[in-house]
Parts: structure tokens; C-alpha cells; sequence
């Protein structure tokens, strides 16, 4: 009996050892859900999730600090300089960086000299629309159908091509910048959308004007070239009007009327 006894001591000893180990054994995936939590490198910084309910406040995601910084902050925090000539532009950039960047339009340095003065005469063509009066220019030009202008010059067409001079008034059309001199640059840039394509511009005179500003450049496209000028002038309207002349190499004779128009917008009244 004794025996007995001593088998049924030892069997009861084994039964226990396994209920332990069957309440043992399922504590150890929640040592392991309760350690330390690691973001994946790849993980977006702000992806929104909540931390798992049973992480300690020392076990929050660590992120790189590569991972940490968005485009939108990077952007942000970059310095604004100025771009490059030829460089693509992302949104945000003002309209004289735009200019800056385009490969078409070269600097204005001080290096370009003023144009000298010439009489306009006594003729001129009133643009109550812009609040400016300009030089009504002598034969062969002649006026023709504004729009989508408001007033409209323009010398006789010529056979095999279709440039020919014209000479043109309108509200500005781009947007006006504190300085009179940048204004004038983004008009001389709007106008290269009245050249071919693959225009670029040389400068030739820059200076103020009454109220305004007067830019005279050469157009270079291909082998082919023509003399162009644009007077932006505050006429007392909304907006501030805007001369543009052009004449191609093939009708150079009128050349020397470019002068005249440069020098010769007035202010109505």
C-alpha cells in the first residue's frame, strides 16, 4: 500500500507540473505584444494610427528623421531663390521669378543705355480705354480692325509672309508690379506671343517715361529678326495701358517710326 501511495503521489506531482505549464504558456505572446514598438523606415509620419492599447508611453514608433520631413515642409523651408534660366517652375513662384527663368529674355542690366528722344509729331490717336493719347503714324501705316486690341496700326501686308509692323494700344494685360520698370519687363515677355515661336529678345533701350516705363528691344527668331518697343504709361485707369510696337527686318524702313512711338505717348487730359 505503501507503494500505492508513493505512485499516486508522484502522478499527482506530474498533473500539476503540466496545469502550470498550459497557464504559463499563453503568457508569453503578451510579453511580446507588450515590448517595444518599431515603425517601419518606409512608414508615412503622419499616417494617423492609434498606438496599440497595450504599449507603454516609452514604447512609441521612432521615425528616421529622413521619414519625418514631408514635401509640403521641405518646400516650405527651402530657401525662395531665384531660378535658373531654362528651370521648370513649381506653383507659388511670383511672376518675376517666372521672368528670371524664362531662357527667352536675358537680364536688364545697367549696361543698356537710353534711347534718344525723337519728335512724335502732331497727329495722335486717343485710347480712352487706357487713358492715353499715342502717335497716329504717317502713311504707308494705317489703322485697321482693333480687337482684341483698342487701338490698332498696322503697315501693308507682304507677299510670301505673314509679319508685317503693327502698332497696337490696350489695358495692360499681365499683371502690374510695384515697379513700373518689371511691369514693362513682363509686357516686353507677353509680347514675344506676337512673334514666331522661338523668339528671344536683346535689349536695346530702357528708361522711364512720364508715369511709366519704356523698353526698345530686338526680336531674333531663326535668321530672321524684328525691332519691337513697349511703353506701359498709368492713364488714370483701373489698369495701366500698355503701347506695343513691332516691325520686321523685311519692312526696316519703318524702323525709325519705333522711336516715335516710344517717345510719344501721352496721358489723356
Amino acid at each position: 500500500m505503501r507503494v500505492v501511495y508513493r505512485g499516486l503521489a508522484v502522478a499527482a506531482a506530474a498533473a500539476v507540473v503540466a496545469v502550470a505549464v498550459v497557464v504559463v504558456l499563453p503568457s508569453e505572446p503578451d510579453e511580446v505584444v507588450a515590448g517595444p514598438v518599431t515603425a517601419p523606415p518606409t512608414a508615412p509620419p503622419s499616417s494617423g494610427s492609434a498606438p496599440s492599447p497595450g504599449a507603454s508611453p516609452s514604447a512609441s514608433p521612432s521615425v528616421s528623421p529622413a521619414a519625418s520631413t514631408t514635401p509640403a515642409a521641405a518646400s516650405s523651408s527651402a530657401p525662395r531663390g531665384t531660378p535658373s534660366p531654362g528651370v521648370s517652375l513649381s506653383p507659388g513662384y511670383t511672376a518675376m521669378e517666372a521672368l528670371y527663368a524664362d531662357p527667352r529674355v536675358p537680364r536688364l542690366t545697367r549696361g543698356v543705355k537710353r534711347m534718344a528722344a525723337r519728335s512724335p509729331g502732331r497727329r495722335f490717336v486717343q485710347d480712352t480705354r487706357t487713358g492715353l493719347a499715342v502717335v497716329k503714324l504717317p502713311r504707308p501705316w494705317k489703322s485697321y480692325g482693333a480687337a482684341p486690341f483698342t487701338t490698332k496700326q498696322v503697315l501693308p501686308k507682304q507677299r510670301g509672309t505673314s509679319l508685317r509692323g503693327m502698332f497696337v494700344t490696350c489695358p495692360l494685360p499681365i499683371m502690374e508690379q510695384e515697379s513700373p520698370r518689371d511691369t514693362a519687363l513682363l509686357a516686353a515677355r507677353w509680347t514675344l506671343n506676337h512673334h514666331p515661336r522661338g523668339s528671344r529678345i536683346t535689349w536695346l533701350a530702357s528708361q522711364p517715361v512720364g508715369r511709366g516705363w519704356m523698353l526698345v528691344y530686338r526680336v531674333t527668331y531663326g535668321k530672321r529678326t524684328s525691332r519691337a518697343a513697349v511703353v506701359v504709361v498709368d492713364g488714370g485707369m483701373s489698369k495701366p495701358g500698355l503701347a506695343f510696337v513691332t516691325v520686321p527686318d523685311s519692312q526696316r524702313k519703318q524702323w525709325r517710326d519705333i522711336g516715335r512711338v516710344a517717345s510719344g505717348v501721352r496721358v489723356l487730359g
